[in-house]
């Protein structure tokens, strides 16, 4: 029996160390990631993922970057740029997300958005206990209502110096109908039956304006970014349906924000259009814009020429305004 015990305890301070530790991750060229056990939630075990390049010699200053919804972080060239501005650089892959997913887990569900919380306080923590003391905040669509969610529940004692948003997931992209009565409707059935689909794979569009391999400039894991997304859960709609009510409602932060968007929109449908290369053809960046104020106290907004949705894979003029505001931004602090 004790040989048994003694077995298991081993087992486990194996597994410990494991997580515990850097190993190379995917993306190569130095990239490293380290996964972190999680308190199991109602679908059995949890974890996350935070990726970083190796520290800068003698720098104190961080930014960590959080994903959109079916996404995970792959923009190497987002990394290499910050670390260029004197920042280190982090990256986490959220619970369910990329990196983080499981055999046992419904890929990007959540029935609440604090969920993803502890993944955040999880990163931070790690980010200080490695020599940082200054730490900006930048994340994408989902991942921007998220974050100042997150920082609206931590305000009392605010554990960065400034957001960074890019294309943040503020409002629904539909109809009066679908926004008004139908995604409340949704919502509401989502507190009884979370599990339940409401929503099918979507179009491909969006993935084809992104992959190398069809009309875009990327290449990624699409077992991770799915091309037809993933089906969607009426909790899933609750969770974000709740988020944006609360935004909307005002959270006033009082660390800086940056807002960023595409200066236009554009439809998504089945069918190829060339617009599809510049512009946001996932939100409405006018709703962005609108609630953008809704954040803090302290928001700069700034809208992007031909803009794409995630702001740093459009088009390389584009991309390369949309990293000049983001650096003029950081700058000014």
């Amino acid at each position: 029996m004790r040989r048994i015990l003694l077995l298991t305890s081993l087992v486990f301070l194996f597994v410990a160390v494991i997580y515990a530790q850097y190993v190379p991750d995917v993306l190569g060229d130095g990239y490293l990631r380290r996964t972190f056990q999680m308190p199991d939630d109602y679908e059995g075990k949890v974890v996350c993922t935070l990726v970083k390049k190796p520290q800068l010699p003698d720098v104190k200053q961080a930014v960590l970057y959080i994903h959109g919804y079916n996404d995970y972080f792959f923009q190497k060239q987002l990394g290499d740029s910050v670390n260029a501005h004197g920042y280190n650089f982090y990256a986490m892959d959220l619970r369910k997300y990329g990196r983080s997913i499981l055999p046992n887990q419904n890929p990007f569900f959540c029935k609440s958005l604090t969920e993803y919380f502890a993944d955040i306080d999880t990163a931070l923590a790690t980010i200080r206990s490695e020599g940082n003391d200054k730490i900006l905040l930048m994340a994408h669509s989902t991942g921007g209502l998220i974050t100042p969610l997150y920082l609206d529940s931590r305000k009392d004692s605010l554990p960065v110096d400034g957001l960074i948003l890019n294309s943040p997931f503020l409002d629904w992209s539909f109809g009066w109908f679908m926004e008004k009565i139908a995604i409340p409707a949704v919502a509401f059935i989502g507190r009884l039956f979370p599990n339940l689909t409401v929503q099918g794979y979507g179009d491909a569009s969006y993935a084809h304006s992104l992959l190398k391999q069809f009309k875009g400039e990327w290449e990624y894991d699409t077992n991770w970014k799915m091309i037809n997304g993933h089906p969607k859960k009426a909790g899933w709609i609750k969770a974000i349906q709740e988020g944006q009510k609360q935004v909307r409602k005002g959270l006033q932060l009082e660390c800086p924000v940056l807002v960023m968007s595409s200066n236009r929109s554009y439809p998504e449908s089945k069918e190829w259009h060339e617009e599809y290369l510049s512009s946001d053809i996932v939100l409405n960046v006018h709703d962005i814009q609108e609630y953008a104020p809704k954040l803090g106290n302290y928001v700069t907004r700034d809208t992007i020429p031909d803009g794409m949705h995630d702001l740093i894979l459009s088009g390389k003029k584009s991309r390369d305004y949309t990293y000049g505001v983001v650096f003029d931004w950081m700058g000014k602090d």
